[in-house]
């Protein structure tokens, strides 16, 4: 049950808006620093690596508050916990652009995901914040309303921080869709390996979650949300 979850979850077609956001890829083609399949690779090595294993740490951190069994004793629910999360990944991504990527990616999964599972974890997710919870709180909510555990959820948070940028690079550089499936498939033990890490790392408080950034990334996406014309949203 839980595998059938997580290939829903990590499933392009749901409409979560991924579709709409190239992870700062679009800025590295429009700067000359992608240009080709091997680029890409470089390119989407350096994002898992880095905010790719701090979000995949964060939506294993958020199954775990949802699983509790403390907080759910003390009555308090995941609420109060999630709150934490999503401060702490506010603190770790200081682009406002990036911030408001994040925030709008999580509103839609959180809204995709109720409409198949309802769960008190998500309900809770989404009342974080008015914009809606960061992408990666907003998968670890999801992941508890469809039984996954804290590593099935990093692996889902792992891979889906490669797989939007891959899919937005058929468009941005006319590279062979074969070509782009190669590049991911030689990642698969890479994203495999940062979701055991950031599955161990989430066992920490929340203060002490990773915090791996990507600068250029920050300063890309600023520059980018500046652009008159546009083919993605981030």
């Amino acid at each position: 049950m839980s595998l059938t979850s997580l290939l829903l979850l990590a499933d392009s077609r749901l409409p979560a808006g991924a579709h709409a956001h190239s992870g700062g890829l679009e800025a590295a083609v429009a700067a000359g620093r992608v240009r080709d399949a091997a680029d890409l690779h470089s390119f989407l090595t350096g994002r898992l690596t880095t905010v790719g294993l701090t979000g995949a740490a964060f939506a294993a951190a958020t199954v775990q508050a949802a699983y509790d069994p403390t907080n759910r004793a003390e009555q308090a629910g995941p609420a109060a916990l999630f709150a934490d999360l999503d401060a702490e990944y506010d603190a770790r991504t200081p682009s406002p652009a990036q911030r408001r990527a994040s925030r709008a990616l999580g509103r839609l999964l959180i809204r995709a995901v109720r409409a198949g599972w309802p769960h008190p974890a998500l309900d809770a997710a989404a009342a974080i914040h008015p914009d809606g919870p960061h992408q990666p709180l907003a998968l670890g909510a999801a992941g508890a309303a469809t039984g996954l555990d804290p590593h099935d959820a990093a692996v889902a948070a792992a891979l889906g921080s490669i797989t939007g940028p891959a899919n937005a690079a058929t468009r941005l550089l006319g590279v062979d869709p074969h070509a782009v499936t190669a590049v991911l498939a030689a990642l698969e033990r890479l994203v495999g390996d940062v979701a055991t890490a950031a599955t161990k790392a989430a066992h920490g408080p929340a203060a002490e979650l990773p915090s791996f950034s990507a600068p250029r990334l920050d300063v890309s996406a600023e520059h980018h949300s500046t652009w008159e014309v546009r083919l993605f949203a981030s």
